[in-house]
């Protein structure tokens, strides 16, 4: 996709990407920037990403994309995970690295260029994958859920929050408008995104919807 002058794709570090960080990171200030400004819960991200910080010592978790290191924030000190932070801009993951650093966990993330479309991981290598506003960044969101559960081991977790296409009228020029800025993707609707785990073998899924915004979450059955 290509970004208007100023704004900046994915693969570089576009302006968005630095006020939805922002907004995380101050999550008092932020909050009210999300209900008012898209009428969503950002509770309900930092709920999804609070899984990162249940995972086990010796667990491997990805993140992707993980931008500027929001999820990062969820690991524990000493916690002893792997946790690979994977996105197309090396950019960003020069922030994440960072992030990891500042809030002492540097020491379990690596982090790596890649497409979410190729993942270079082995089939069953992951117990816990995050991805957390991206689908809806995607060229091709249903080959990336195929890629997404490829790489999870059996009874491995999927969790993450797109925007929908079927979130209401209200939210269509939010949607055109990222399209056009190419910063988003073609989407997909919450029925489509149930259909796509599902042909992977990902079981007991559950979305919830708030605002523009779904966050989902599933574990791998077959």
């Amino acid at each position: 996709m290509r970004a208007l002058p100023g704004l900046g794709g994915w693969s570089e570090d576009p302006l968005w990407g630095s006020f939805y960080d922002w907004t995380v990171e101050h999550r008092t200030i932020g909050g009210a920037v999300w209900r008012v400004g898209i009428q969503s819960d950002l509770g309900l991200l930092y709920d999804a990403a609070a899984e990162i910080g249940r995972q086990r010592a010796g667990a491997r978790v990805l993140d992707v994309p993980c931008g500027g290191g929001v999820a990062v924030r969820a690991l524990r000190p000493g916690q002893g995970v792997d946790y690979v932070a994977v996105d197309i801009s090396a950019r960003m993951l020069e922030r994440t690295a960072r992030v990891a650093e500042e809030v002492g966990v540097g020491d379990q993330v690596t982090t790596r260029v890649a497409d979410v479309e190729r993942l270079p991981f082995d089939d069953q290598e992951v117990d816990l994958v995050v991805s957390f506003t991206g689908l809806h960044c995607f060229p091709d969101p249903a080959r990336a859920v195929v890629e997404l559960a490829r790489v999870m081991k059996l009874g491995g977790v999927l969790t993450g929050s797109a925007l929908m296409n079927d979130t209401g009228l209200r939210y269509e020029p939010m949607r055109r408008a990222g399209r056009l800025a190419g910063l988003l993707g073609p989407g997909c609707t919450t029925d489509q995104l149930r259909r796509w785990l599902s042909r992977q073998g990902v079981a007991d899924v559950t979305v919830e919807v708030s605002g523009p915004m779904a966050y989902f979450r599933g574990v791998r059955r077959a």
